[in-house]
């Protein structure tokens, strides 16, 4: 076949929608065929449980859309390197683009991949999408990475972030589809078991929905600022599961806010530092990658931290039944909804990493589990900036009091009145979903009476501050 008009291979990842997407765009300004796949290699089926499972929601959904304007996504399992190369072979393609991610495994795949096809004559092309500003393009006056975060926000926010392309309405087909694989086969449910049935009606996948959810947002985007860390109101834009799958483009959410803040809305701007916060998380994963895995201060190796998973304490907060209210609260959000409020996850982090003693990559291997909007860079710089191994200005330890942060993010008791339900006469049909989403295994039931703290709020604070006096560890009260 004539490589000008050989058919291009687009290999979804991250990036699932067809609007703001350069990679999509290219492909179409080609005129060439496009094959749209998703493969479902090593690393897709390493993930969490809840991650995977709305994935496999979110492929769906993708499906249906590409469907809708006569086009079809091919899924295939197997080496990505080897099902490109079988694809390329059924379908005579002369070139394979796909949009980049920016963890060091798939960095390494990735190019590992390309220089492959590259030698067997296949052109192959990486895009930006997932993230406004590439990392490498980042830096600061001396040429160096951020490691702070504020320095970085005046460097970008006056930044020109190029516009959205248009969506496409319709892909040239190829003159014969691959075979695919049947989603249902992939079986990226099995490991939710039940709970898939109790988070599923907060899950709303699909670029759509997406969208719609964006325009919900804007509507009170006003009220942003006030309202983002109340426990007890609505007042987050809840994208980040989207965004997590690239079901909207980064750029679509920027040049949106900023039209609200032209308009005359306010909160614009606190909203765009949260959007530029998720880029600081890639910047030092994509400059540091032992961020995902190890602490990003190395002084903090030495640090006494308990890395027993399955210590009593630990087991306690992975239950929900810390005994802390608002602890517990929070990850009972997570097994009904998917999601975690993100006020919520700092209280949580700090109570583990904190009060219970417990090395920040417990937790954060729990989160890859448990959320369905995991996010690779987001969930190990969230965890290492609570834990105090990781990138703050401020030198150092923040220990949340979870009683006096309900006291302000909670004042009336409602966020802990819908996830808890042990002694309560009538509680809440959240409150007592938790009991239907975790396993079976855990024995727990709504009848039980409420724990006791596992680790008092006084008691862990003073154990922490003294762990950390001990090692000479800077600490401001």
């Amino acid at each position: 076949m004539d490589s000008g008009r050989s058919p291009i291979i687009l290999w979804f990842r991250r990036d699932l929608r067809l609007s703001d997407h350069p990679a999509l765009t290219a492909a179409l300004r080609s005129g060439r065929p496009i094959v749209p796949v998703f493969i479902l290699d090593d690393q897709v089926q390493a993930l969490g449980a809840a991650p995977k499972w709305r994935l496999g929601l979110g492929l769906e959904a993708f499906a249906m859309t590409l469907d809708q304007i006569g086009s079809n996504l091919i899924l295939r399992r197997g080496t990505a390197l080897k099902v490109l190369q079988g694809l390329i072979h059924e379908t005579g393609a002369g070139a394979v683009f796909w949009s980049r991610e920016y963890d060091p495994k798939a960095i390494n795949r990735d190019m590992h991949i390309k220089a492959s096809l590259n030698e067997q004559g296949i052109e192959v092309r990486s895009f930006a999408g997932h993230l406004l500003f590439e990392p490498w393009t980042i830096v600061t006056k001396a040429g160096q990475p951020f490691r702070v975060f504020t320095p970085m926000w005046r460097s970008v926010s006056g930044r020109d972030v190029a516009m959205p392309e248009p969506t496409a309405a319709r892909i040239a087909k190829p003159d014969l589809w691959p075979a695919s694989d049947r989603l249902s086969d992939w079986k990226l449910d099995q490991e939710m078991q039940r709970g898939a049935t109790i988070v599923r009606p907060f899950v709303r996948p699909g670029e759509a929905a997406a969208l719609d959810q964006l325009d919900r947002f804007l509507e009170n985007i006003d009220q942003y600022q006030e309202a983002r860390d109340r426990l007890d109101q609505v007042g987050t834009s809840d994208l980040s599961e989207h965004l997590s799958l690239g079901e909207i483009g980064p750029r679509t959410i920027w040049h949106r806010v900023q039209n609200a803040d032209r308009t005359g809305s306010r909160g614009g701007e606190a909203f765009l530092r949260q959007l530029v916060w998720r880029e600081f998380a890639y910047h030092l994963m994509y400059h540091w990658p032992h961020l995902l895995t190890d602490n990003w201060k190395p002084e903090w190796d030495a640090f006494p931290w308990n890395t027993d998973p399955d210590t009593p304490e630990v087991r306690a907060w992975k239950l929900a039944r810390t005994g802390v209210p608002l602890v517990d609260a929070g990850l009972r959000q997570m097994y009904v909804t998917g999601r975690m409020h993100n006020r919520a996850r700092m209280i949580v982090a700090s109570y583990l990493t904190k009060h219970l003693m417990t090395h920040w990559k417990i937790g954060a291997d729990w989160f890859a589990d448990c959320l369905i909007d995991w996010d690779p860079a987001a969930n190990a710089m969230g965890w290492q900036w609570v834990a105090g191994s990781g990138p703050d200005a401020a030198p150092y330890f923040r220990i949340f009091n979870p009683e006096t942060q309900r006291e302000r993010f909670d004042p009336h008791s409602d966020y802990l009145n819908r996830w808890i339900a042990e002694g309560r006469s009538d509680p809440s049909p959240t409150a007592r979903a938790y009991f239907s989403a975790i396993p079976r295994s855990w024995g727990l039931c709504q009848e039980d009476s409420y724990s006791a703290p596992v680790v008092g709020l006084k008691e862990g604070r003073i154990r922490a501050l003294d762990a950390y006096e001990t090692r000479k560890v800077p600490v401001r009260n």
